[in-house]
């Protein structure tokens, strides 16, 4: 399963919750602190925990340079801003007898507060590393396609944003240009790795474990595009999302009767319309696939359709797929498609039958 399928597949069959940032409680100091208040810990209020100035556009009030990782940070923030928000409607939507009574830990819906508040505490963060002298991002509107009676699309869908999380901010490593910012990406990523294995171990009773290494996918912003598939509205004043934007052209993976397992056939659906590749006649085409830190390219005949997931791969993880015109997609510009990130674990979640997607 990844995002595109998920989300196609969820807004065929229900009417999705529209989120809109949640109205600050009185009690919400705007001085609280990341890693000093509990309102980034262990807040349990349905109100957000964020006060209400950080609950929108910020205007730069500097008229320097902008500083060195400004344009990584309004990025990230962007993403942060449909994650955290994910959360919060899921806190406003539900209660803790919503999961029990499917046979979830009493303890469920207490995580995903404290995870709502984590993510709270990393729109804060964000909002610091960027200077003075750059807008910081504001929310958008957000449809997730999971409602007061589909908890278990939410708690699906939280399994693949979380995976997500961990594959573009390895790759905003590689654009981050001081140490400071690395880290900073370094330690977001471990919180979101926490999350991650609450949520396989606790709600879907699997091994919690990605092999040796998480998958690394070079080109983050391409990464990021898949989050704008929630988007149904923008501040007009936020800048371009993400920045710069390729716009690629993205993609559902069928499963032709097979899993999207190591060695299963799949093909590749382009869904958009408006937005489809252009491929030359006689020109060669790869499946480039990324697992753990390798990455591995198969010839792709775009006539037929169809590839082969490299058996070699483990089944851990997320594997990650594009489409490119030059083996090994050496460069940013030549992935032609996607990417599609593809949920190795739980097995449960592993389905890419046609029938997943309804136009």
């Amino acid at each position: 399963m990844h995002l595109s399928t998920l989300f196609l597949a969820s807004t065929a069959t229900i009417l999705p919750v529209l989120a809109a940032p949640s109205k600050s409680t009185r009690d919400v100091s705007a001085d609280a602190v990341p890693g000093e208040s509990s309102l980034f810990t262990t807040y349990q209020g349905k109100q957000t925990p964020l006060a209400a100035e950080w609950l929108k556009v910020i205007p730069a009030t500097g008229t320097g340079e902008p500083a060195a990782d400004d344009l990584l940070f309004q990025n990230l923030l962007s993403a942060e801003w449909a994650i955290y928000s994910f959360y919060q409607l899921a806190v406003d939507t539900y209660t803790s007898e919503d999961f029990t009574k499917l046979g979830y830990l009493n303890t469920t819906y207490e995580r995903i507060k404290q995870i709502r508040d984590n993510e709270a505490g990393h729109i804060r963060i964000f909002q610091d590393q960027i200077s003075e002298n750059s807008l910081k991002p504001g929310p958008c509107t957000y449809s997730y396609g999971f409602n007061k009676t589909t908890p278990l699309n939410f708690l699906a869908l939280q399994v693949y944003l979380e995976a997500s999380s961990q594959a573009f901010l390895t790759g905003l490593q590689l654009q981050a240009k001081t140490n400071a910012s690395r880290a900073a990406l370094m330690a977001i990523g471990q919180t979101e790795t926490r999350h991650n294995v609450w949520g396989l171990i606790d709600n879907w009773n699997t091994d919690p474990f990605s092999g040796p290494a998480d998958t690394t996918y070079p080109y983050a912003n391409q990464i990021l595009e898949l989050t704008r598939s929630f988007i149904t509205s923008y501040p007009a004043e936020n800048p371009v999302y993400p920045s710069p934007r390729q716009a690629l052209p993205q993609m559902v993976i069928w499963g032709n009767g097979t899993t999207a397992t190591p060695g299963s056939v799949i093909q590749p659906f382009f869904y958009q319309p408006a937005n489809l590749p252009t491929f030359e006649s006689g020109k060669d085409y790869y499946a480039v696939f990324y697992h753990g830190v390798q990455s591995i390219s198969v010839p792709y005949d775009h006539v037929k359709g169809k590839v082969t997931i490299p058996s070699v791969f483990d089944q851990d993880g997320v594997i990650i797929m594009n489409i490119a015109d030059q083996e090994g997609a050496p460069t940013e510009d030549s992935v032609i498609a996607g990417p599609v990130i593809i949920l190795e674990q739980p097995t449960v979640l592993i389905k890419s039958e046609p029938d997943v997607y309804t136009p």
